[in-house]
């Protein structure tokens, strides 16, 4: 966190307060460009909060809601299926999309520049990435690395990304492991289908080699050589689609 202002903070969403941790260069002068952050299966942990500073020093205010916040503490759970089932299932869409919304109105006033907001998710945040592409006009871009793109439809998830390709507003750049097993590669065919039915702008990259959680580099699943691959692209979808960082402190 050198050269950077880091905090710990409350969004105001649907009558509640949400936590969210905020990163953003320590000698920013003016508005900065945001993105949102969207959290792991794991919520917000060091992780997802190193990647907001890993943003922050390109240049960005990166804000990390947690937006499992109502439905409970996805530290509490001793395993994946169990954090699934008890706490993830039960975070409906609907809501999601309207505290995303919030994290935005809420950046926007704190230091953030209103129409310049991208966003990018990991894993669950990656299929909430495109979703929140085909939710929000005003979004510039997005960076979806390895969210699911179809499932089985239930009252808190009606619709998946391939399902919304025909109603993205934002360009979308999707990451995926060629060796994800979760992810299976005729289901990135079938999004690639959806994207070009629909004329939209959007990019799918696979990385033969890796699989689910390339860019995990706490987990056995990184492959360093995706990871920094996706990364750069990120960041230069973010500059191409007028969302480049406001050149804040460098690493």
């Amino acid at each position: 966190d050198h050269d950077l202002h880091t905090s710990e903070t409350t969004i105001p969403t649907q009558g509640e307060n949400m936590p969210a941790y905020l990163a953003r260069p320590a000698a920013a002068s003016g508005p900065l460009p945001v993105v949102i952050v969207v959290q792991e299966i794991f919520g917000v942990h060091e992780h997802i909060r190193d990647l907001c500073r890993r943003l922050a020093k390109e240049g960005y205010l990166a804000i990390a809601p947690e937006l499992y916040f109502r439905q409970g503490d996805p530290q509490q759970y001793a395993t994946i299926d169990e954090l699934f089932s008890q706490l993830v299932s039960k975070v409906p869409d609907q809501q999601v999309l309207a505290d995303l919304d919030h994290t935005a109105h809420w950046a926007s006033r704190h230091g953030g520049e209103a129409n310049r907001l991208a966003i990018t998710g990991f894993c669950w945040g990656g299929r909430i990435a495109w979703l929140y592409a085909a939710h929000n006009p005003q979004l510039k871009a997005a960076a979806a690395w390895y969210g699911k793109l179809v499932g089985e439809k239930s009252l808190n998830q009606p619709k998946h990304p391939v399902d919304v390709a025909v109603d993205l507003n934002a360009p979308v750049l999707g990451l995926y492991g060629g060796q994800d097993s979760g992810i299976p590669l005729d289901t990135v065919e079938s999004m690639r289908q959806a994207i070009r039915a629909a004329n939209a702008t959007a990019e799918i990259v696979v990385y033969p080699e890796a699989g689910h959680a390339f860019n995990a580099d706490y987990r056995p699943s990184y492959h360093q050589e995706a990871a920094d691959d996706g990364w750069q692209r990120m960041l230069a979808w973010f500059a191409q689609h007028g969302m480049a960082g406001a050149g804040g402190a460098q690493p």
